[in-house]
């Protein structure tokens, strides 16, 4: 037997690895702070703010317990998921996993590492991102067969998004740095 109801409850696994031309610290800088994660969406979709996480980064977060209820938003408009927020465990600077509950999904954790690059290569503060993602429909979605498989396509093509917006926006600033000025 294949697909159907073995595949119902089956995890799916995605994992994005990019090199990011700038320091663990800045980077962690941004991706810790929602106008950072928002901006790695753009233009595809937003994730709102809790009032009481508003200003807050990641770093703020209480660890194992729900921070707060994010809305996901189509083009940044149109309300069509949430993410019930909880950070299950961090290192600041270097990592955090998050293990929430979405509409859609009964497991979503995505882990998310810096990696400071080999300092002797001469890479000049050079950061490796590697996300993790995990994730299971909830049923009834779960039953559709394929769907499980079009959401993992779906996932890692928005991943892929974020890492090149990532990239582009250290490579902008890092090109900026580097403009002699007159």
């Amino acid at each position: 037997m294949t697909g159907g109801r073995r595949e119902a409850g089956r995890p799916r696994l995605i994992e994005r690895r990019s090199e990011v031309p700038a320091p663990a610290g800045e980077i962690w800088a941004r991706v810790s702070r929602m106008d950072g994660v928002n901006d790695e969406f753009r233009p595809w979709m937003r994730m709102t703010v809790p009032r009481a996480l508003r200003g807050a980064s990641l770093d703020d977060l209480p660890l194992g317990v729900l921070a707060g209820r994010s809305w996901l938003l189509l083009f940044g408009l149109v309300p069509f998921d949430y993410d019930d927020l909880v950070i299950a465990e961090r290192e600041p600077g270097r990592r955090f996993l998050e293990r929430s509950t979405m509409l859609s999904m009964r497991r979503w954790e995505h882990e998310r590492i810096l990696k400071p690059c080999d300092a002797g290569t001469g890479t000049g503060g050079r950061t490796v991102v590697h996300d993790r993602i995990v994730f299971e429909l909830r049923r009834p979605l779960a039953l559709v067969p394929g769907l499980g498989a079009v959401v993992a396509s779906v996932v890692s093509g928005l991943f892929a998004h974020r890492h090149r917006r990532l990239e582009r926006a250290f490579r902008s600033s890092r090109e900026g740095d580097e403009r002699p000025s007159n």
